[in-house]
């Protein structure tokens, strides 16, 4: 059975975000523009979708 994921995109900059948006993106995995990361569908992984919510999204 394989694991389900989540494809997660960056479409707004990190630039004069508070420090904490920062680290999660980087804990994502994004660090540049429309950039596109796999993700484990987990509790964890929505969580820090929905801290930076307004600067990325989720793709289908």
């Amino acid at each position: 059975m394989a694991e389900a994921s989540v494809k997660v995109k960056l479409i707004r900059s990190s630039i004069g975000r508070p420090r904490k948006h920062r680290v999660v993106l980087r804990g994502m995995g994004l660090t540049k523009l429309n950039k596109v990361v796999v993700l484990k569908d987990t509790p964890e992984t929505w969580g820090m979708i929905k801290k930076v919510s307004h600067l990325v999204e989720v793709v289908e």
